[in-house]
């Protein structure tokens, strides 16, 4: 088989065994791509590539300045990939197995203050161009705090895990797996009213001979629901006009100050690691660190002795 067709059956036996999503199968696909053009240009096929080939390859990575988490993420790929051919037969040994990635810098996510989240939530019901879309921005605002789910979770929200009011919320994460997460009443109370305008929308686009969408953030594009990037878009612009510096929001930092915020309260790391969908409870522990650093500035600025005289 040629170089490409081993990452199209790879790609294609992780949608089918693992679930994996489409974000995931184009993140591996990207890289792989890559890994399968430094290949070609050598005339060395994946069947035939050793452990120096490998070695090679990531050392030419560094050579082009990439980020180690880049690099990281690249030998991983390359690492499943000889995995799987391995497992079915396709190579006697994975010539990856044992090569260390990058060490990666360890840095805090950013979050962002219990204020400064009010006002993006404040700004989101004042941003767009009619009631529609502003109480669809409302709707998506309240629901990602007070979830803490991931964007692309929200986005591709089936409208009817949102039915009848919910007191909680079946979310569908990485790889199939669900999980249940309570709403607040902010959230449910902007879910009752962008649902009310969103089945109106949508009872008048069947009349017009269009097809009913099955998404809670329906749209006319190839997904048939609001993009990620679209979202992404939306939440800079909230952050604008709530007067909140827009260099520190993202979708993911609404999950991060979801997290952060139910630890500073009292909330313990195993249902904050059930709520985000963690595998991995040492993935939750970050927020530890992020709350250790937030009471040691806390210190710095305000007790009457950090400061010199």
């Amino acid at each position: 088989m040629s170089n490409n067709k081993w990452i199209s059956t790879f790609l294609e036996a992780q949608a089918a065994e693992l679930g994996a999503s489409n974000n995931t199968q184009l993140a591996y696909a990207r890289d792989l791509k890559g890994f399968a053009e430094w290949c070609d240009d050598r005339g060395q096929e994946f069947k035939d590539t050793a452990r120096q080939d490998v070695e090679d390859y990531m050392v030419c990575c560094d050579a082009q300045g990439l980020a180690k988490s880049t690099r990281a993420r690249r030998l991983s790929a390359i690492k499943q990939l000889f995995r799987f051919a391995f497992e079915e037969g396709w190579r006697d040994s994975n010539p990856a197995i044992q090569i260390k990635g990058p060490g990666l810098d360890k840095r805090l996510p950013k979050t962002l203050e219990v204020g400064e989240v009010d006002r993006l939530i404040e700004a989101s019901r004042k941003s767009g161009r009619n009631k529609v879309e502003r109480t669809r921005n409302i709707c998506m605002m309240e629901l990602l705090y007070a979830t803490g789910m991931r964007v692309s979770e929200l986005v591709s929200m089936p409208v009817s895990a949102t039915r009848g009011d919910p007191r909680m919320l079946l979310i569908k994460g990485k790889g199939g797996k669900e999980r249940m997460v309570p709403l607040s009443a902010p959230a449910r109370t902007a879910l009752v009213g962008w649902i009310k305008i969103r089945d109106a929308n949508e009872e008048a686009a069947v009349k017009e001979g269009k097809s009913a969408s099955k998404f809670l953030f329906p749209s006319r594009g190839k997904t048939g629901h609001l993009t990620r990037h679209r979202f992404y878009a939306l939440i800079k612009e909230f952050a604008v006009n709530g007067g909140v510096d827009p260099n520190k929001v993202t979708p993911h930092t609404l999950r991060h100050a979801f997290a952060t915020h139910l630890l500073a309260n009292g909330a313990d790391l195993r249902s904050i690691q059930t709520l985000l969908g963690h595998a991995d409870v040492a993935t939750t522990e970050i927020y530890t660190h992020v709350l250790d650093e937030r009471l040691k500035e806390l210190v710095l600025e305000n007790h009457p002795l950090s400061s010199s005289n």
